[in-house]
């Protein structure tokens, strides 16, 4: 009489799953970071996965039994999470690299924080409107979005059903490139308020040259970008909120050129 029968499809079947979400909530900035301890974060995977495996298919009894092919399935579930972790994590990319460059323009490249999910350092900016996008996404439940449409790919896409087509890889090329126009979009409203500054500036200088504008242009550069960044809260919050309206037909249109 076995005390502990196993079940290997079971097994195989939870093996998966857990792997694909895994990946997905390893690639999102508040779960994936360093700040959270890598023992948290692997106790909230098994618990998700305990969570939403019985409502998942059981596919362990249509797995392939040689070891290569089982390998092959694992690394097709890793580029599965890795595609639908990198729909969201454009998002924050978008959104760091519009902080870094009003950083940057408001003189703030001295002024650096340290970025909890990969240890760098980036400008001050970055890391408030990182971590007002994280706030902002978790207030929208776009983790439950994100959690829904990880149930929906099981069904669109068994375990060893994934497949890299041409229209994929350009899409996430598309998505890739949007990171920049997106960044331009949240940084152009404080952009074009500090060319103002700096034009006033110019005309000062050149009006009364012996006013040190060096000494002057860095507290009103500063003021006015501050000024600015809080109403650019508000259309951050618009796009997020877009941004996370959009999550659903984004994913469901990833994962229809993987099936």
């Amino acid at each position: 009489m076995e005390l502990f029968p196993l079940d290997a499809h079971l097994f195989l079947g939870f093996l998966f799953a857990l792997l694909r979400i895994s990946v997905i909530l390893f690639l999102l900035p508040f779960f994936g970071g360093q700040g959270l301890p890598a023992p948290a974060k692997a106790a909230l995977c098994l618990v998700l996965t305990v969570a939403l495996w019985p409502r998942l298919t059981n596919y362990g009894g249509e797995l392939p039994a040689h070891p290569f092919s089982l390998a092959l399935i694992l690394l097709g579930e890793v580029l599965l999470g890795l595609i639908l972790g990198l729909v969201v994590r454009l998002i924050f990319a978008a959104i760091q690299t519009g902080g870094q460059i009003i950083g940057f323009q408001m003189g703030f490249t001295m002024v650096n924080a340290i970025d909890p999910e990969s240890g760098t350092s980036e400008a001050i900016t970055a890391h408030f409107l990182y971590m007002t996008a994280a706030l902002v996404f978790l207030a929208m439940n776009g983790h439950l979005v994100l959690l829904s449409g990880v149930i929906r790919s099981f069904d669109l896409i068994p375990p060893g059903r994934l497949l890299v087509s041409e229209a994929l890889s350009q899409n996430i090329l598309q998505l890739s490139a949007g990171i920049f126009v997106t960044a331009i979009q949240i940084a152009a409203p404080v952009l074009a308020a500090l060319l103002l500054v700096d034009l006033a500036l110019a005309l000062v200088s050149r009006a009364s040259p012996q006013m040190n504008v060096l000494v002057m242009g860095f507290p009103i550069k500063t003021a006015v970008g501050f000024a600015f960044l809080v109403l650019l809260l508000e259309l951050m919050a618009l796009a997020m909120d877009a941004f996370v309206t959009d999550l659903p037909q984004t994913m469901s249109r990833m994962l229809g050129m993987m099936r």
